[in-house]
């Protein structure tokens, strides 16, 4: 159980880590199509929209096996 926590840990990290990486690269992404980055406030569409929630969804997995390996006494 162990050794499939600690595996389950360095997927979801580095998972996390790209999505994050995607995501500030990402900022610029609807330059592709013509439209204006320049507000601060902008509705997320498409792939940004994706990267945002996996982002999040990564985030909560991430500290649930975070606190699973805690219990576990790892």
């Amino acid at each position: 159980m162990s050794n499939f926590l600690d595996i389950s840990l360095i997927i979801t990290s580095v998972g996390l880590i790209l999505s994050v990486i995607l995501q500030s690269k990402g900022a610029g992404l609807g330059g592709l199509t013509g439209a204006d980055t320049g507000g601060v406030f902008t509705a997320r569409r498409g792939v940004e929209r994706v990267l945002f929630w996996m982002t999040i969804v990564l985030s909560v997995i991430f500290f649930g096996l975070v606190i699973a390996i805690i219990i576990n006494g790892n």
